[in-house]
């Protein structure tokens, strides 16, 4: 008896571009891990913590050797959402840790039952309205950073209202700085050695500039002060586990459904297979560990990982080196990070939710030029995403997606008929009435989902009174395994009118577990066992054997 093999997590010798792609990576964590925790309204500093210990962790164990786990401004929206729903302080480290902890916890137990494949349920049409959504809310979230004026209002759209209606009171000197970053971004950007190093140049630069001319914006100072000692040790706060458990969940889903992306586009370099359920199962550990060191919820970091992969990484060290990079860094200038103006934490932000649209704008365009039900899927995700909490909204996005996939499916079910032509069978349209002493050869292509069936049942041909001695062969090669109990309950009712009216009822291409599934059912006694052809190593040999079956026993009838 073969055993199964669990894959091992392979850990080769550091590479020297190994460590610079993990200096670049953990000085690129600087503003954007900072940005990040800002707009989910949590304090800077634990957007730093939280590519520390997590990436460290989670770049040990991943599948998926180039992704660096850490904070990513879907996840921080998704946490505040929670958090506040749950009426529990988002500046309590006691109660972020033990949010933390919750989606490690769930990240563990998907990857422990390998359900892996639970992602392949979230259409790309939802997760495209799900980023443009956040895209949006991230804009949303640094508004009073890069005008100084906070917006009277908590929902999104009404935000932006909110703040042109008091343009006014706008802060001159934040907007300067914020433009002025953004257009230091977009010139680097341009220079394509540099290109992967805009957003810390933008940061440096700008940042240098405004301590030197003195200019009046809010700095990251103001808001948290910035030590220069590594996260302290955080006991999570057991009692706020049941408030948090149902958002720990839908925070694990965004993550995970972010990670799968990354998987798919970053291929692993030593040419291994990503595993979906193991990259869940490293980012549980990473956020479980993570949580008792000061990090908020984490997975995997599109930006970061490209960031990664353009700055030279070849092997896991990579993401291993930009946690321990950014932990030096940390105590050795860390205090450093308080001059850094909000503005320009804010004019990146913008920069990030600009990149997303644009990321995705193929998607959208591709979308609603070829799919108007995912189409609707994406507007609904959207909107969704902009105007109730986030981890709602990416609730509702799995529920659309599984609501597309069943219609899809439902449409995509086909009742046709074969008919013998120069040794082989030629496909044409089902006869309304099975033709009498004939023989109807029938395939049913789809699912077996309940829903189809009613498309199925209208396509089926109809028996006669006078129908004589018909044979109906029904090819069932690509039915699932335990097809549903209303096509069971068809196939039963009319194997039964078949054989009421001196008519014959077959099954060809009958799978082994098909038959175990319609033998538990009672399915091949009301059929006959006689009836059934199982399906063999040629597609249409059973239909074959049931045809000559069914010929022989026309030929045998009296006269």
């Amino acid at each position: 008896m073969k055993r199964f093999r669990r894959p091992t997590i392979r850990v080769s010798r550091p590479r020297p571009s190994d460590a610079i792609s993990g200096l670049v990576t953990a000085l690129f964590s600087i503003p954007e891990g900072m940005a990040y925790a800002s707009i989910g309204g949590f304090n800077p500093v634990s957007g730093l913590y939280s590519g520390m210990v997590s990436t460290l962790v989670g770049s040990v164990f991943s599948r998926t050797v180039l992704m660096v786990t850490t904070l990513t401004s879907a996840i921080a929206l998704s946490a505040q959402s929670v958090l506040a729903q749950a009426g529990l302080d988002p500046h309590d480290i006691g109660n972020i840790a033990m949010l933390t902890v919750a989606v490690g916890a769930v990240m563990l137990l998907f990857g422990l039952l390998r359900i892996g494949a639970i992602m392949d349920f979230v259409s790309s049409a939802v997760m495209t309205g799900f980023t443009a959504g956040i895209a949006v809310q991230i804009v949303a979230g640094v508004i009073k950073d890069v005008t100084g004026y906070k917006p009277d209002a908590h929902n999104t759209v009404w935000k932006f209202v909110d703040a042109f209606a008091h343009i006014s009171q706008w802060s001159a000197h934040a907007v300067i700085v914020a433009l002025a970053t953004v257009a230091v971004w977009a010139v680097f950007r341009f220079i394509k050695p540099l290109e992967s190093y805009s957003t810390l140049i933008a940061l440096v630069v700008v940042t240098a500039v405004t301590a030197v001319s003195g200019t009046d914006v809010e700095t990251v100072g103001d808001i948290a002060e910035v030590p220069n000692s590594l996260p302290p040790f955080t006991v999570p706060d057991l009692s706020a586990f049941p408030d948090l458990l149902l958002g720990a969940f839908a925070i694990a889903l965004v993550a995970l459904a972010q990670a799968a992306g990354i998987s798919a586009a970053v291929p692993n370099p030593d040419k291994s297979r990503p595993n979906a359920s193991g990259d869940f199962s490293a980012q549980g550990a990473a956020n479980l560990v993570g949580g008792f060191f000061g990090s908020l919820p984490t997975g995997g970091s599109l930006s970061r990982t490209g960031v990664a992969v353009s700055a030279g990484a070849q092997t896991r060290w990579a993401g291993m080196f930009a946690g321990i990079w950014l932990i030096l860094l940390v105590l050795i200038a860390g205090s450093a990070a308080q001059i850094i103006p909000m503005a320009v934490i804010g004019g990146l932000l913008f920069v990030i939710g600009f990149e997303l649209i644009q990321g995705r704008w193929a998607d959208i365009v591709l979308v609603f030029r070829t799919a108007r039900l995912s189409a609707v899927a994406l507007i609904v995700t959207f909107v969704a995403t902009t105007q109730i909490p986030l981890q709602d909204a990416i609730l509702v996005g799995a529920a659309i997606s599984l609501i597309l996939y069943c219609v899809q499916a439902a449409r995509a079910a086909r009742l046709v008929a074969l008919v013998p032509d120069d040794g082989g069978w030629r496909v044409v349209d089902t006869p309304q009435t099975l033709p009498a002493d004939g023989i109807t050869v029938l395939d049913y292509s789809g699912v077996a989902l309940f829903a189809e069936v009613p498309r199925i049942a209208e396509t089926w041909p109809t028996v006669g009174d006078d129908n004589g001695r018909s044979a109906l062969i029904l090819s069932v090669r690509t039915l699932p395994d335990v097809p549903s109990s209303t096509l069971q309950k068809l196939l039963r009712a009319h194997a039964d009118e078949l054989r009421s009216k001196g008519g014959r009822f077959m099954l060809a291409g009958v799978r082994p577990q098909l038959m175990k599934g319609i033998e538990n059912a009672g399915l091949v006694d009301a059929v006959g066992r006689d009836n059934i052809f199982e399906a063999t190593d040629r597609v249409f040999e059973s239909v074959d054997d049931a045809y000559a079956e069914a010929k022989r026993w026309l030929d045998a009838a009296p006269e």
